[in-house]
């Protein structure tokens, strides 16, 4: 499944789907992140694509599962007093993170029609209960989806969250960015930017300290070895093009290293120090995988890595396409951003509009392409063919040249033999056997050269054995040895 249409889940929340907004929907507000007064997290604000409350607590159910690796255990959904805003606790073995035991709750209120608000509080499993009341009056001080007064409690025994009680903390809210084609917007916490070349959806962000995170970059790929490649891949076809040369593997896992080897080589970088500690598919992601490790991507020591990877399957010429989102930091930042840029993710906007002009854009030279690779494909054969042709008359050249040069020396043995005639069969034969008999005692043989077409020389010749050995050695198909009976009157022995 696209990156476009999914968030990340390489963080404590994730897989949930970005579609565009409909005519006539008011946008969504940005997702906010706060840290908690007494420990733990808090985000909320529009999950994009949910029409209920029910989709939208699924979604960041789903999201959780996906990047803890586990199903969360939840209870039973209640309803707040007072309020339309329903919600369900949950317990959660969070496996990338050292198989860190989490609790959290999932809220959910409608706050416009077709537009679902949810939040998510979260902490340790052993201060959840502690610290979640205090979580709840944080939140309920500054989030009232739908214009909603704040919540008192709840119908399932909760204790209650009055709104009476406020508690000030500092709140990071994001700031929008959009990148440079407007294809896509995000939230930016403070301190990190949108890098200019951020576009076609894909938002790259860098953080105060050097931290580098990416949102769904896209390469196309290309299997070398596909029987329609190989000759576009030999003649240099894909050369500066960005495209990755690497041949389609299922197990995305098992070829991740490699892989991202040849996403550097497409990108004209140097292959980079690697240590792969996890990798896990992705449940109900399609072909994905979250990767953990660390990687030194610019030479400046090993990092953390998060990556969630994604491939399409390939089509029949070999071409496949490559998602990543990651983010690259040292394993104090990593700690401590995780969830920061977690919320950047959260709150991409993509414009579907520009996204379908892009495509069609890029399907558009897409066609021009295979029609300039046709063309160069049709010039390719037609010189072939000619150089065939050529080849062909060439030969028939030589040949009717080797005719007439066979004709003309049979015409020279029907004169020698003429000239001749006056010998009877016996005697020739006589003759014969005598020179092979002397070629015998002198340690000579007759040799016979098979393309006399324009060497100037006569069909047989008689040299000493060391000479006609080398001869045929060097070149069998040119020279053999002539056997006594087939010596030639006039040239191999005389009257």
């Amino acid at each position: 499944m696209s990156a476009i249409r999914r968030f990340s889940a390489i963080f404590l929340l994730s897989i949930v789907y970005v579609f565009p907004c409909k005519a006539g929907t008011p946008p969504p507000t940005p997702i906010t992140t706060l840290d908690a007064a007494q420990g733990g997290k808090i985000s909320y604000g529009t999950v994009a694509g949910a029409t209920t409350q029910a989709a939208a607590m699924s979604k960041i159910l789903i999201g959780v599962q996906n990047t803890c690796s586990e199903k969360p255990q939840i209870g039973k959904v209640f309803q707040f007093k007072g309020t339309k805003t329903i919600g369900v606790f949950f317990t959660v073995t969070d496996h990338s993170k050292g198989n860190k035991k989490v609790a959290g709750l999932v809220m959910s209120a409608a706050s416009g029609p077709r537009q679902v608000e949810a939040a998510l509080l979260f902490n340790d499993a052993s201060r959840f209960g502690k610290t979640v009341n205090p979580m709840l009056q944080q939140l309920l001080s500054v989030w009232q989806p739908g214009g909603q007064s704040a919540a008192s409690g709840s119908s399932a025994g909760e204790q209650s969250a009055s709104s009476g009680k406020r508690h000030s903390a500092s709140s990071a809210r994001l700031h929008t960015a959009t990148a440079s084609d407007n294809s896509a917007s995000i939230g930016i916490a403070d301190g990190w930017h949108l890098d200019p070349s951020s576009a076609s959806s894909t938002m790259a962000l860098r953080g105060p300290n050097g931290e580098h995170a990416v949102y769904n970059a896209m390469k196309s790929a290309v299997d070398p070895y596909n029987p329609q490649q190989v000759q576009a891949v030999r003649y240099g076809i894909y050369k500066g093009s960005g495209t990755m040369l690497y041949p389609y593997h299922p197990d995305l896992g098992k070829a991740y290293p490699e892989l991202l080897q040849a996403w550097r080589r497409a990108n004209n970088l140097a292959p980079a120090k690697l240590q792969v500690d996890r990798i896990q598919p992705l449940t109900g992601a399609g072909n994905c995988v979250l990767v953990t490790g660390h990687i030194d991507a610019d030479g400046q020591g090993m990092k953390r890595l998060i990556d969630d990877i994604c491939q399409t399957p390939p089509a029949q010429w070999g071409a496949y396409t490559i998602t990543r989102t990651f983010n690259i930091m040292t394993d104090a930042q990593s700690e401590r951003e995780q969830d920061t840029v977690m919320a950047m993710f959260m709150s991409v906007k993509v414009n579907q509009q520009v996204m379908n002009q892009q495509m069609q854009q890029k399907l558009a030279q897409k066609q021009q392409s295979d029609q300039q690779w046709r063309a160069w494909g049709q010039q390719q054969s037609d010189r072939i063919r000619a150089q065939g042709e050529a080849a062909q008359k060439n030969f028939a050249d030589r040949q009717a040249a080797n005719d007439a040069q066979h004709a003309a020396y049979w015409d020279q043995q029907n004169r020698n033999a003429a000239q001749h005639s006056d010998w009877n069969e016996g005697q020739v034969n006589n003759a014969r056997n005598a020179q092979g008999f002397d070629n015998y005692i002198l340690d000579q043989n007759v040799v016979q050269n098979n393309n006399m077409y324009g060497t100037g020389e006569v069909g047989h010749a008689t040299l000493y054995n060391s000479m006609a050995e080398a001869l045929v050695k060097t070149d069998p198909n040119r020279f053999e040895i002539v056997d006594t009976p087939d010596y030639w009157l006039g040239t191999d022995f005389h009257k």
